[in-house]
């Protein structure tokens, strides 16, 4: 301990590289003893019988560095980006005779789908000319079907009711489902499988993508299913939903009321976020490992990955499916299949029917006709409680093979394949000493320091790039990869690339020690890297997160080339160990940049829809910074095999430079282009009044009220020609006046509301009416408890807001009773479909005195106009904000009671 403080004395007055001298002598002059004593023991005279060949350890040419790194680029843009954007042959109706998936005829009947125009709930687009388009297209399917095999029956279910969808109560009135039963002859089997999707739209968004082409695709599944003498065991519900974006009602209706739904066991939930490529695999089970199987047998072009699963789940994404109420309310087990790709459009009106292509539906429809035939098979659905064995560890490589095992074997796997990097890096160690006529003590020891490096390295790796994103968003900067994504390569894998070869290239230059050759030196950097990985993945294992996976394969294909060269003793010639090694690279460089490229193109567009109170750049840059670890982090060090490797980083340094002038400085880093990359702005012409307890008028005002959906929320829309004089924020009033005395949409807009920003209008804003909220009664029930009874006819997208005094209490109503005590202010989220009967409730209030004449809670009423443009000043304020904004807006009336 005295000779350890000498030490810590002496460096903490010199510098640097003075510093390192001191390492480097105690090193040698500790480690000198332990030679000494090694060779007393006979080590050395065994390695004085070695002959050392320096040429061995001769470095190659400057300038092949750069080509091997450009190899790697060209193996990203030559393999990686062609499979993940391959689709298959879109097959026409000439093609019908075969009994396989049709996309011509789907594709037909998406642009027919199309062509309806917007498809709102409560809307007749939704609840007569949509729903009226598809019976008829089941009508044909039904005239067609084979009535020697297989029984159809059609329901058009039109159901109400509610329930508690995060901080709210969503209460839906006759929301449609169209629901078509397809049984075998003489079946036996009380199992049915459910497939799902929904054909509503939000406001604007013709909803080809989200989620016509999936309702289409079902609708020739049926076809074939019905006209192919190609039997099954268990009988098929397909639903047709029609309120999933209100959100997730009409899928409630079903699990809960419709006939069928208590038969139902198995489940395939297609939806999505995006379109017009193909389709992700994203959540399974839960807790059923053997669905995995069928899709690995079945899926003709798989793509899914337990890590999407598991960043799903934690519910950070702005995004749900109804496969979440199939299974809280159904204890349904199944898959939830997405479209992903170009999800700039999702939920504006530029998703069209010309940004699906026919071979995107081909790929949907090819899996999802093979996957219904499998499961409708499948002996597990007759008892699924039995094959409960837990989750699984899933993932396709490159769309070309499906690898899955149990969770329980995945934890096995990730432990045996850490614990044998670990032994065999210890081995190594040995076996390097052994050929550097040194002690494995000296090698260990600079070993340990060579790990703290590595440590660094990859702290780096992930840091810089999110350093850079931290800083552009200090500069009001963010998201300048929008709409161009290839700045990514600049901004984030460039820095995080430097960070992972600059403690490796100081320590190769600075450790100059002539007993270990440069090349065993070299092989040690990589060790280092290898033992982060594998306590990564053990940590990752004992945290219960199966996306260890990711880490384990990583290091296979470190452990498997290593194990080769300790036994072909490729690993004592000098480089001999790295073409092993960059051989076997190649498969985790593809798989993890593929992984990494497929979570880039699904999160760069959801960024857009992200809110304001989170910087994204810090998630997109880290993501980055993940995959360029793990597809680079055994490759970029290999570098230093080459001479003057500092040129690379030079050049990695000059690329990050220009990239972030560019961003900074040019058109290319603004974020939105008009269609394609557009700036989410919904936003409401809000008419707003206050009554008092007396019924008097305290304000009667007018304005816009924005929930800007990205970052850089209004500025944006500054160097328009409309005038945003007076925009402000919210936030300050929310923590005063119920609900911050505004119409608050949804869930997301009350989530969100102290980032929601209101523009006051001069002119008032007349809505096309003004619903009343009457007082039917108020009943006094003894037990200091009030009732008061209320009736109103408003529109098919409501909020009711209700906000009992500090002194009194809500003790039954008629909404849920769970809800009752959840929130302070209570929130019930009404919509209707084809039933448009007024909204009536009760509320039983308690007082303490029992004093019922005086305020005794507030209650809001907000009526939403989908789908009507507003009035002049409206529609003129909207035509001068930006082209590349995508508006979502429409007039509502809000109004403020007490009673």
């Amino acid at each position: 301990m005295m000779r350890l403080s000498g030490i810590a004395s002496q460096l903490n007055c010199l510098p640097t590289a003075e510093m390192w001298q001191v390492i480097r002598s105690r090193f040698d002059s500790c480690q000198n003893k332990i030679s000494d004593e090694a060779v007393e023991g006979g080590v050395g005279s065994a390695c004085s019988k070695k002959v050392r060949n320096p040429e061995q350890n001769l470095r190659g040419p400057w300038y092949l560095a750069s080509g091997f790194l450009l190899f790697w680029v060209l193996l990203f843009f030559a393999v990686v980006m062609p499979l993940f954007y391959r689709l298959p042959k879109g097959l026409t109706i000439e093609d019908a005779s075969k009994g396989v998936f049709i996309a011509e005829r789907a594709h037909n009947n998406l642009y027919e789908f199309d062509e309806i125009g917007t498809k709102v709930v409560g809307s007749d687009g939704n609840e007569n000319k949509t729903v009226d388009y598809l019976l008829g297209l089941v009508a044909k399917i039904q005239e067609n079907v084979l009535d020697e095999f297989f029984d159809i029956e059609v329901d058009l279910q039109e159901v109400s009711g509610s329930y508690i969808h995060w901080t709210m109560i969503n209460k839906y009135q006759g929301v449609q489902n169209i629901v078509i039963k397809l049984s075998p002859k003489n079946t036996t089997s009380e199992s049915y499988l459910l497939v799902n999707s929904h054909f509503d739209s939000k406001p604007t968004s013709r909803s080809a993508g989200d989620a016509g082409q999936m309702i289409v695709a079902i609708l020739e599944v049926l076809r074939v299913m019905s006209t192919t003498r190609q039997t099954f065991r268990h009988p098929i519900v397909f639903l047709l939903n029609g309120a999933e974006e209100n959100p997730l009602q009409a899928s409630h209706g079903f699990i809960t009321q419709h006939k069928w739904a208590k038969n139902c066991k198995g489940l395939i939930n297609l939806d999505s976020a995006g379109g017009g490529g193909k389709e992700i695999l994203f959540q399974s089970g839960p807790n059923h490992s053997w669905l995995m199987k069928y899709y690995k047998n079945y899926a003709k072009h798989p793509m899914a990955t337990t890590m999407a699963e598991e960043i799903f789940q934690t519910g950070i994404l702005p995004s749900d499916t109804d496969f979440s109420i199939f299974v809280k309310y159904g204890k349904l087990i199944g898959l939830d299949i997405a479209q992903f790709i170009n999800g700039y459009t999702y939920h504006t009106k530029y998703d069209r029917f010309a940004n699906i292509p026919r071979e995107s539906i081909q790929n949907t429809g090819e899996n999802l006709l093979s996957l219904v035939r499998a499961l409708s098979n499948a002996t597990e659905l007759d008892n699924t409680a039995a094959y409960a064995t837990g989750h699984a560890v899933f993932f396709d490589f490159l769309g070309l093979y499906f690898i899955n095992y149990t969770e329980s074997t995945g934890i096995i796997l990730n432990y045996s394949v850490a614990g044998a990097a670990l032994i065999l890096i210890f081995v190594s160690i040995w076996r390097t000493a052994s050929i550097s006529c040194v002690s494995t003590g000296y090698v260990l020891c600079w070993f340990i320091l060579i790990l703290v490096f590595q440590v660094i390295a990859f702290v780096l790796g992930l840091v810089l790039p999110i350093a850079i994103a931290y800083a552009f968003d200090k500069f009001g900067l963010s998201l300048t990869y929008f709409s161009t994504p290839a700045l990514m390569i600049g901004l984030y894998i460039c820095p995080s690339l430097l960070g992972l070869v600059l403690p490796s290239y100081i320590y190769l230059k600075l450790q100059r020690s002539d007993k270990v050759p440069f090349a065993q030196r070299l092989q040690l950097v990589l060790h280092g890297h290898a033992v982060v990985l594998a306590i990564l993945g053990i940590g990752l294992t004992l945290f219960g997160l199966r996306s260890a996976y990711v880490v384990t394969w990583t290091l296979i294909f470190y452990v498997v080339p290593l194990v080769i060269n300790l036994l072909t003793t490729l690993h004592d010639r000098g480089f001999s160990w790295t073409g092993v090694l960059k051989i076997f690279q190649i498969i985790p460089f593809l798989y993890n940049s593929y992984l990494i490229y497929t979570f880039v193109v699904t999160l760069t567009s959801m960024m857009g829809r992200f809110g304001r109170s989170t910087n994204p750049d810090l998630i997109i840059s880290a993501l980055n910074g993940l995959g360029t670890i793990l597809a680079m982090g055994f490759l970029i060090p290999l570098v230093n095999m080459f001479r003057r490797p500092s040129l690379i980083m030079f050049s990695l340094l000059v690329v990050s430079a220009l990239t972030i002038y560019t961003a900074t400085s040019t058109q290319i880093g603004f974020p939105y282009r008009p269609k394609t990359n557009v700036e989410r702005v919904p936003y409401l012409h809000v008419r707003r009044t206050f009554y008092e307890y007396d019924g008097t008028v305290v304000k009667d005002d007018s304005g816009y009220l924005f929930n800007f959906q990205d970052r850089r929320g209004p500025a944006p829309l500054k160097m328009s020609k409309a005038n945003l004089t007076g925009l402000v924020s919210i936030a300050a009033d929310c923590d005063k006046i119920m609900m911050c005395g505004m119409p608050l949409y949804d869930h997301r807009w009350v989530k969100n509301q102290k980032q929601i920003m209101w523009l006051p209008r001069e002119e008032l804003i007349n809505p096309p009416y003004v619903p009343e909220l009457e007082l039917l009664g108020k009943t006094e029930l003894g037990n200091n408890t009030v009732r008061l009874e209320f009736r109103t006819q408003t529109t098919d997208h409501s909020s009711v807001f209700i906000k009992p005094h500090e002194d009194v209490s809500i003790v039954n109503w008629s909404f849920d009773l769970a809800y009752i005590g959840q929130q302070t202010t209570y929130h019930i989220y009404f919509s209707y479909g084809k039933n448009k009967a007024a909204l009536t409730f009760f509320i039983d209030l308690w007082k303490q005195d029992g004093d019922f004449n005086v305020p005794m809670c507030q209650i809001g009423l907000s009526a939403h106009f989908i789908g009507d443009k507003g009035d002049a000043s409206s529609q003129k304020f909207a035509s001068l904000l930006p082209s590349f904004a995508a508006l979502v807006e429409w007039p509502t009336s809000y109004q403020r009671f007490i009673y």
